[in-house]
């Protein structure tokens, strides 16, 4: 029997909120623009359609495939050519959507084959969602159309499942075929997000990306730590969201935290994402994160 979320229009509303912001994100990513301002653009606008951010907004350029988000003091600026990966994902109530688009900064066009691998493979892929299929097929779906293009999957990254408060809920939609024997359930929801490189096709831990998130309960032993995580409960957060004055109470808390390293693509090669969260229905796919309009 089917299982559909019991507030499938918080989660459909959610969709809609990071659709929204992705693409504040697409308009605000310009050279000259500092990263923390466009950061702080896509989480307060987030937050001022009634959403929290479900994860800071990812920034990652280049061959960084993913988790760069700024820190509070980061001046850093985009330049011109950089493959910017706008990142957003916001949640009403932990109803969780997710959904990305790749930025090539002022538009010079060099790296249209590697932004058209990305775009293709997501709806290659959502093109064949519907209860019961296999993953593979997706997966299948996902690593012929980038390789179409002349490139490659980054084949140790994948989409996911996503529950309330899940933003990785347990299953895989691995970017190359093979790797999965999971069938996709009528009335659960996934992120379906190719990336596409002209590297190796895989990635290696970089540095720390400025995101972290509560292991578990922290318990009360420390006030503020407790409430950070009565704020945050187990997504992902930043240094940005916290009050100065607390931000040494959470490096202290180390121990209770999960660090993210920056994803980087093995070669160095470019890396372009493209994604969206679709709930899975009986005979298709409903793309909670298209485009408004």
């Amino acid at each position: 029997m089917a299982r559909y979320p019991d507030d499938l229009d918080r989660w459909r509303l959610a969709g809609r909120i990071s659709a929204e912001a992705r693409e504040v994100g697409r308009a605000a990513v310009r050279p000259g623009v500092r990263r923390r301002e466009v950061a702080e653009a896509i989480e307060s606008f987030i937050r001022s359609r009634g959403a929290e951010p479900a994860f800071p907004a990812n920034l990652s350029t280049d061959a960084e495939a993913a988790h760069f988000t700024p820190p509070p003091d980061d001046e850093g600026v985009f330049a011109p050519g950089e493959l910017v990966k706008v990142d957003v994902g916001a949640h009403l109530d932990g109803a969780i959507a997710d959904t990305a688009v790749t930025v090539e900064v002022g538009a010079t066009g060099r790296q249209e084959n590697l932004l058209r691998a990305a775009r293709e493979a997501v709806e290659a892929a959502i093109a064949r969602v519907r209860a019961g299929v296999e993953v593979d097929e997706l997966s299948r779906a996902i690593e012929g159309a980038v390789h179409a293009r002349g490139l490659k999957p980054i084949r140790d990254l994948s989409g996911h499942s996503i529950q309330r408060y899940l933003l990785h809920a347990g299953k895989s939609i691995p970017n190359v075929s093979g790797l999965s024997s999971d069938r996709l359930e009528e009335g659960e929801i996934i992120a379906i997000e190719p990336f596409a490189t002209n590297g190796i096709g895989a990635i290696e831990n970089g540095p720390f990306g400025h995101i972290v998130r509560f292991r578990r309960d922290p318990g009360a032993a420390d006030p503020v730590v407790a409430r950070l995580f009565e704020r945050f409960r187990t997504l992902p957060f930043t240094a940005r969201w916290v009050d100065e004055a607390d931000r040494p109470r959470l490096a202290a808390a180390r121990k209770h935290l999960q660090t993210y390293p920056i994803f980087l693509e093995a070669g160095r090669g470019l890396v372009a994402q493209a994604e969206h969260t679709v709930l899975v229905t009986a005979d298709g796919a409903e793309v909670l994160t298209r485009a408004p309009g």
